[in-house]
């Protein structure tokens, strides 16, 4: 799938709770000042990541957070407001029914707003994998929870994500994705061990300037000791 008219491309959904409440579990290693703007720079190498994609033709951010609707807009997303208001899965459906309404053939994939280490070659190989079957979705580094969820042209999503998501999402029909080596699409960000992960893969540049000196370290307990705080920027960026 490319971008130039050859094909459709993939319609990415990528929901952000607003930042006072987002990625909660991240304050204990490092602080609840800097924790909205951590979550706001892993959105925006997220999304910048996923556009660079080559099978990648849009992403739409379903968020009711005005500082996050800005920024992300800025680096070319479309900002879909949370009208349901009923949690993850429900806007992750609402912004799948709002990509297809513009493009009712679009290949629709849901992916976490957490993913910092993102690369564009992983998450293409991972696409072309999923694109071999109606349903597919992609296992967290734990094998727990879900980072990707795709439905191809014609089969509604059905996002099952929160907890431990792959299970629900392998009891739903969708097939597992195993084949590609994308450790940077698995690797989403809850915790501070999780954080200190991402740091050692490669994050992008908007996390690169929230957390200088941090990685890579040695990962830490989590909640044995609390992370060097990281460099705020006005910006969040």
């Amino acid at each position: 799938m490319r971008r130039d008219g050859a094909d459709v491309g993939w319609s990415l959904v990528v929901p952000l709770k607003p930042l006072v409440r987002a990625k909660s579990r991240l304050s204990r290693a490092t602080g609840e000042e800097f924790r909205p703007r951590l979550a706001l720079a892993f959105a925006l190498d997220t999304v910048t990541a996923a556009l660079a994609c080559e099978d990648v033709r849009d992403v739409a951010v379903v968020t009711d957070d005005r500082l996050a609707a800005e920024q992300l807009a800025a680096v070319g997303a479309r900002i879909v407001p949370d009208t349901p208001g009923r949690g993850l899965n429900a806007a992750l459906a609402h912004g799948a029914h709002a990509v297809r309404a513009r493009r009712p053939g679009a290949p629709v994939a849901a992916l976490n707003a957490d993913l910092p280490a993102l690369r564009p070659a992983e998450l293409e190989l991972v696409l072309r994998s999923a694109s071999l079957f109606p349903r597919a979705f992609l296992a967290d580094a734990a094998d727990i929870g879900t980072t990707l969820l795709t439905a191809t042209s014609g089969r509604e999503l059905e996002p099952a994500f929160g907890g431990a998501s792959r299970a629900r999402h392998l009891a739903s029909g969708a097939r597992e994705i195993t084949g590609p080596h994308a450790p940077s699409v698995r690797r989403d960000v809850d915790t501070g061990e999780d954080l200190l992960a991402a740091l050692a893969l490669g994050v992008g540049p908007h996390t690169a300037l929230q957390t200088p000196g941090l990685g890579p370290v040695a990962a830490v307990q989590e909640g044995s000791k609390r992370l060097p705080p990281p460099q705020v920027r006005a910006s969040g960026a």
